[in-house]
């Protein structure tokens, strides 16, 4: 009877003795590893690694959003003057409905710029968590073909969204001036009000990336809760009517609200008839309190899932 040859296994380790998912590794693979300068693909750098390593495609970051900004319109016959559009189509609709329908406007002077304010500010933050969300779930196929940081992404995103919002700012000061509000010096503190807001979206881009990463069906709810939150965040009326009368603990939380902050100030700064006694109570404190505790928690939240982004 002719004998089965059967070949001599392949050098190299046993099969057997390879980890299995969560074990930890063999010492003698991990030395083999070692002495031919060989390192886990995709592994999690330390932070400070990871920030350096983020702060050294700073290049990529912006020349990533730009593209993707110029070609969002590009099939658009109007191109990018939706950037601009946009935000007015929304702000027209919303005064038929708040301003002239619902007459929010009663007791508000300057109830156009006001409105638009609040708009554009809020659609910053919105727009930037919706991309948020689908900033890595969005971009597999760069994820998985390129090796980067991929905090680049959503903050990228959030930088489309900046650009947007610095085109839409000519347009909204344009209003304000037609509508008779005076130019001063409070306009500088549009410039500090706007960096800590696009710190405090970065922040919160970054959480939605992770979970958007993990759970897709995230982009479909976020629209309701966006919308929620608009409403609470006194875009279309002044919120404090109603605050003074509420229970101490829900005025609180209604002041609180990082949305209302950054619209409040921004408000402040245009509109020479809003006051700084109409701001909530330390509300340049909690400005930059919430960017830093936003973008921090963000920030090491995304962190801390870099090496799951683009494997499932």
């Amino acid at each position: 009877m002719p004998q089965t040859l059967v070949p001599p296994a392949p050098a190299g380790p046993d099969p057997a003795r390879l980890p299995g998912p969560g074990a930890a590794p063999d010492p003698q693979l991990h030395d083999l590893a070692a002495r031919h300068g060989l390192t886990l693909s995709g592994a999690r750098p330390a932070l400070p690694e990871y920030t350096r390593r983020l702060w050294a495609r700073r290049h990529f970051i912006g020349t990533f959003a730009t593209a993707r900004l110029t070609a969002l319109y590009t099939t658009a016959r109007l191109g990018q003057l939706w950037q601009v559009m946009t935000p007015l189509f929304n702000a027209g609709v919303y005064y038929l409905i708040f301003g002239m329908l619902l007459h929010t406007d009663r007791g508000i002077p300057d109830f156009i710029p006001f409105l638009c304010t609040g708009i554009f500010v809020f659609t910053f933050t919105q727009s930037t968590v919706l991309a948020g969300t689908r900033a890595v779930s969005g971009s597999l196929g760069l994820v998985r073909a390129l090796h980067f940081p991929r905090a680049c992404l959503p903050i990228a995103y959030t930088l489309i969204q900046l650009q947007q919002l610095i085109f839409s700012m000519g347009v909204l000061a344009a209003i304000v001036l037609l509508c008779g509000v005076p130019l001063t010096w409070h306009w500088l503190l549009m410039v500090p009000a706007l960096l800590l807001q696009s710190v405090f979206n970065t922040g919160l881009a970054m959480i939605m990336a992770r979970v958007g990463a993990r759970t897709t069906d995230t982009a479909q709810l976020m629209p309701f809760i966006l919308r929620t939150w608009m409403y609470v965040s006194g875009v279309f009326y002044n919120l404090s009517v109603f605050t003074q009368h509420a229970p101490a603990l829900v005025g609180a939380a209604l002041n609180a609200n990082p949305a209302l902050i950054y619209i409040d100030l921004m408000r402040y700064a245009l509109i020479d008839s809003v006051r700084a006694s109409a701001l909530p109570a330390h509300v340049w404190p909690m400005a930059l309190g919430w960017a830093l505790l936003s973008g921090a928690v963000g920030y090491v939240f995304f962190w801390k899932a870099e090496e799951e982004y683009g494997r499932g």
